[in-house]
């Protein structure tokens, strides 16, 4: 029931806070957090980055982002491994109430993974001992949270693709519309061109008939005037 609610998410924040609440009330884990694999530009190395977490208070000694193998968040990313403290210190985390604040009996870090690939890290902790039921239980569970987890990035993969498709088509049919305005423009002004050149024939045809008849003029006028001499 668990994962079908899941599986009708699309929002990678709501699902993971969704996954921290769920695990923490079936395990009576009291604290947890839930890192998320990032996908790194080409160059950089992948991080896992704090999503969500549940009962816990932010230190600023704390780091929110680890890469591979460094903690043990990055170690259990690294080992694509289960990591279980069964004796946590006194001063390594407190998990606080409105009425106290006591440190955890157990510890857990789970790798959440989708065929061999590291999709995201949960760390739990308890005030409680995670019995063996309770290890298999979760070790399950994470694969199945793993192919949630591909799919909403698939599916949002498969949205911004879209939309950049999108995107390029009304970039696309702008450009389409601006040329075919142009060519307008340009069919325009070969029109008008054309018709200038046809008004300047025109004009040069009766500029031609002008001066014929002045030549005939003035042919006329020297017949006449050797005439008038004779």
């Amino acid at each position: 029931r668990f994962i079908r609610m899941l599986q009708g998410q699309r929002d990678l924040g709501a699902v993971s806070t969704m996954i921290l609440s769920e695990l923490a009330g079936l395990v009576s884990a009291q604290h947890g957090v839930f890192y998320s694999m990032t996908t790194p530009a080409e160059g950089v190395e992948p991080a896992l980055e704090l999503q969500t977490s549940y009962g816990y208070e932010e230190r600023r000694r704390l780091s929110t982002s680890f890469r591979l193998g460094e903690g043990l968040v990055g170690q259990c990313a690294a080992e694509k491994k289960r990591i279980l403290l069964t004796e946590v210190p006194s001063d390594y985390v407190r998990i606080n109430s409105g009425l106290g604040a006591a440190p955890p009996l157990n510890i857990i870090v789970l790798p959440v993974l989708f065929e061999g690939s590291v999709r995201a890290v949960v760390e739990l902790a308890s005030f409680s001992p995670f019995s063996i039921t309770h290890q298999t239980f979760l070790d399950q569970l994470t694969e199945s949270i793993g192919l949630v987890l591909n799919t909403i990035g698939a599916n949002t993969l498969t949205e911004n693709l879209l939309a950049q498709s999108q995107s390029l088509a009304a970039e696309l049919r702008s450009q389409q519309e601006e040329l075919r305005q142009s060519n307008e423009d340009l069919e325009g002004q070969a029109s008008l061109l054309a018709q200038r050149s046809a008004e300047a024939e025109q004009k040069n045809e009766e500029v031609q008939r002008s001066q014929r008849l002045l030549e005939e003029k003035a042919g006329q006028l020297a017949v006449s005037s050797k005439y008038k001499s004779e």
